[in-house]
């Protein structure tokens, strides 16, 4: 899926997808942005705006 489409997913959406890559794929966010071939800006913007936020000690975008 190119950064396109990923850009205009619902962000529960969104989140269910970075959240399987970064448990089976991504070690970080990094490689998650990397896998997923999308700026950092435009998915943490996403989901910030819809109450997520990344949770380093799991590796998961979990509701603040």
């Amino acid at each position: 899926m190119n950064s396109d489409k990923l850009a205009t997913l619902p962000a529960e959406i969104l989140v269910g997808i970075a959240n399987e890559h970064l448990r089976l794929n991504c070690k970080d966010r990094q490689a998650l942005f990397y896998d997923l071939d999308i700026e950092s800006d435009l998915l943490e913007q996403k989901l910030a705006a819809s109450g997520f936020e990344y949770d380093p000690s799991c590796n998961q975008y979990k509701p603040r």
